[in-house]
């Protein structure tokens, strides 16, 4: 079975957030969400840049305005460490998008476990597991080998979307919220029409 697409996020990138209010609806076939550390990435952009772009963005596209949460960057280390466990329990996109709204529409940073807990209750995630769950080597290990695989896929950048390739072709990679439309043009040439 070939690989399906994949979105990679950090939970701490204003651009990951807009994406993720869009990729769903945009992709012509799904994306496994795959959470990875952002700090790992040779050219991770810089979060005063993201924001000025999300705020412009989030006005073109009807979206509610951004309420930033403080610190901007905060440490997503234990929230990243969250996803890993949500996606291990089948709930990677509900509990990836209840925390970047925490983060980005509620205005909480995602540095604490009271917020982690706030998003996880919203996909119903046990508070007590969520936690236990972020505390599991497993976790931690899946957290590095999937940030360890996006590098080897060359992700430079978040957000990313990487396409994998059809019939021996090269994989492609497209970096940013303004590539989303492009990676949906390439993979809506490989739907097969109705």
């Amino acid at each position: 079975m070939d690989p399906q697409p994949a979105f990679y996020f950090d939970l701490a990138s204003p651009g990951c957030y807009l994406s993720a209010e869009r990729i769903l609806t945009l992709l012509p076939v799904a994306a496994e969400w795959i959470p990875i550390r952002g700090s790992a990435l040779p050219a991770l952009s810089d979060a005063a840049t993201e924001r000025a772009l999300v705020e412009t963005l989030a006005d073109e596209r009807s979206l509610q305005q951004p309420r930033w949460p403080s610190p901007l960057p905060f440490d997503s280390e234990r929230a990243m460490l969250a996803a890993t466990y949500a996606k291990q329990i089948g709930r990677t996109v509900p509990f990836a998008q209840a925390a970047f709204r925490q983060a980005y529409a509620g205005g909480r940073s995602l540095d604490n476990d009271d917020n982690i807990v706030i998003a996880g209750s919203a996909c119903e995630m046990h508070p007590a597991a969520l936690l236990k769950g972020c505390d599991l080597r497993t976790v931690r290990d899946g957290l590095e080998a999937a940030t360890a695989l996006a590098l080897e896929r060359g992700v430079r950048d978040l957000p990313a979307v990487w396409v994998p390739g059809e019939d021996g072709g090269p994989d492609q990679l497209f970096h940013g919220d303004d590539q989303l439309e492009a990676a949906a043009a390439v993979l809506s040439e490989r739907v097969p029409a109705q």
